[in-house]
């Protein structure tokens, strides 16, 4: 179904349309549909969008989108996309009212300038944020449809528009436009019809500040798409060394990255990351990624992500249903790359280094036992109760490895560590855990600003108690209760002093509900968010 609902104008009110005007005489013969979309549809599309930005575009047929606020005013171009008012009176029979995101889509006349018109609407202007912006953007990307041509009218009467939330419109389109389709050898017909590429016109006052913005919102989509691709290939194509590889190719963006071998992991003696991959074939890798965008007297900014290229559970294997889903288990690793990815092609002015441990989880006969202790990098011992409760343990050598060598203002770690937080939390929020009012704050206020919203989760000596071990410092899980706290306090005895937040993406990262600006599996959870954390803090 297409992202939007449709219900049939009858052509007998299509005729007290055309009595408006003369120009309309033919409008009788002429089909006309309106469309109101409550909530995007998981239609993938294949679109590659060309966006420009101008202060007028001539119209010579495709499609019209004009922006409109909730309630009676006027629609954004309405002298250059609709002179004949056609959408004013096919509001009222469709009773459109601009609420927020839905949209009135019209075949236009004969005589129009546009071949179909396209009301979006934003809601009203006070409430409107940042973040709606993208949505909006994403809602016109799904009404694209077969077109090639497309102009679109942000300067809706009422509104100031300006060159960030031009950009923010057009990032939206371009995040909602991506699927992931590359190992289909048959397309659907809906996708054999979409166009290859749209010629996007995008008409706003603001075009010259709006065309700036854009290049760090291609940015932004750049890792964005790139964390999503990551997630969403097969298991054999995207092993621990191939990731690395991935990892590698940010060198053109200027990025410095080195990959350590096993052979120099078990030299650093980062027993508890080795551990995990010792039942695998595929060697592990941890590969340290390095922007020098800031002062290079300046220490770095750090962001840690678990890169379990694929969790059978090891030893404590999981279930078969739903095991396919477990190539999702790099989603923190995706997110780190592409965040590192962004920051770079924006040329941040902040130092940062990302750090992603990359491994895979299987049972053969060299796997790691329930019973066993590893010795982790920083000398602690770790006892082995459930080898699915693997995650933690890469993450603790690669947490204090990143301390040790960067001494990093601060250190956020990204994983999808437990479903134990989307018991708590569904997949709406991710769970963040800190030692650190101020970082935690931080983050939860650029969550709202970029709609990758995280909830605050409690940490504590009582909980910390529970992963105590009678054989080792400590062991691998803590029991049935608190899972996520108790991952999460593990975590926090690799870190030390340093400023530190934990952000378990187990529900947020991979098969989250589909939105305006994503209908992926793989949604690439993160990168705008820790992007935003940068670009609002620690950069300059």
């Amino acid at each position: 179904m297409d992202s939007c609902r449709r219900h049939v104008i009858r052509v007998s009110e299509l005729i007290v349309i055309a009595a408006l005007s003369l120009s309309l005489a033919f409008a009788a013969e002429t089909a006309m549909i309106a469309v109101r979309l409550e909530k995007p549809s998981g239609v993938a599309m294949s679109l590659k969008f060309d966006i420009s930005f101008a202060k007028s575009a001539k119209l010579e047929g495709g499609l019209a989108i004009q922006l409109k606020l909730a309630g009676d005013g006027p629609a954004a171009g309405v002298a250059e996309a609709d002179p004949a008012g056609i959408v004013a009176r096919a509001s009222e029979i469709g009773k459109f009212s601009g609420k927020p995101m839905t949209t009135l889509d019209v075949i236009a006349p004969q005589g129009s300038p546009a071949d179909r018109l396209v009301v979006l609407g934003l809601g009203k202007a006070e409430a409107l944020t940042a973040h709606d912006w993208l949505k909006a953007g994403g809602v016109a990307a799904a009404c694209v449809r077969s077109m090639t041509k497309v102009a679109i009218y942000l300067d809706v009467p009422g509104l100031t528009v300006g060159g960030a939330e031009a950009a923010g419109f057009a990032l939206g389109m371009l995040l909602r436009a991506y699927s992931f389709d590359a190992y289909k050898t048959k397309k659907g017909d809906d996708e054999d019809k979409a166009p290859k590429a749209v010629k996007v016109t995008i008409v706003t006052a603001a075009h010259a500040a709006a065309r700036k913005a854009f290049s760090e919102s291609e940015a932004i989509a750049g890792g964005v798409l790139l964390a999503r691709d990551l997630v969403n290939l097969p298991p054999n194509a995207l092993g621990p060394v191939e990731f690395a590889d991935k990892a590698k190719e940010l060198e053109k963006l200027g990025v410095e990255v080195e990959i350590l071998t096993e052979k120099e992991m078990k030299k650093l003696g980062m027993g508890a990351l080795l551990g995990v991959a010792q039942g695998s074939v595929r060697p592990p890798r941890l590969a340290v990624m390095h922007w020098k965008g800031g002062k290079a007297k300046d220490a770095p900014v750090a962001f840690i992500g678990k890169g379990v290229v694929f969790d059978t559970g090891g030893i404590s294997i999981k279930p078969g249903a739903g095991m396919e889903d477990m190539k999702g288990d790099m989603g923190g690793a995706a997110a780190v790359t592409g965040l590192i990815h962004t920051l770079a092609a924006r040329k941040a002015k902040a130092n940062v280094v990302g750090i992603i441990g990359l491994v895979e989880n299987m049972p053969d006969g060299n796997a790691q036992r329930p019973g066993d202790i590893v010795t982790t990098m920083s000398g602690q011992t770790i006892e082995i109760i459930n080898t699915d409760a693997e995650g933690r343990l890469v993450l603790a050598d690669a947490l204090f490895y990143c301390n040790e060598r960067f001494k990093p203002r601060f250190m956020i770690n990204l994983a999808t560590l437990t479903g134990a937080i989307m018991v708590a939390l569904g997949n709406l929020h991710a769970g963040l855990f800190s030692n650190d009012d101020t970082l935690a704050g931080q983050l939860t206020a650029v969550g709202e600003v970029t709609g990758e919203r995280l909830w605050r989760m409690p940490l504590g000596k009582d909980y910390d108690k529970m992963i105590d071990s009678k054989f080792a410092d400590m062991k691998n899980t803590g029991g049935r209760y608190a899972g996520s706290i108790t991952a999460a306090q593990l975590l926090k005895r690799f870190v030390g002093e340093t400023p530190w937040a934990h952000l378990d993406i187990a529900g947020t990262a991979m098969n989250s509900p589909a939105s305006e600006i994503n209908q992926s599996w793989g949604s690439g959870y993160g990168v705008r968010l820790l992007d935003e954390l940068v670009r609002a803090h620690y950069e300059g």
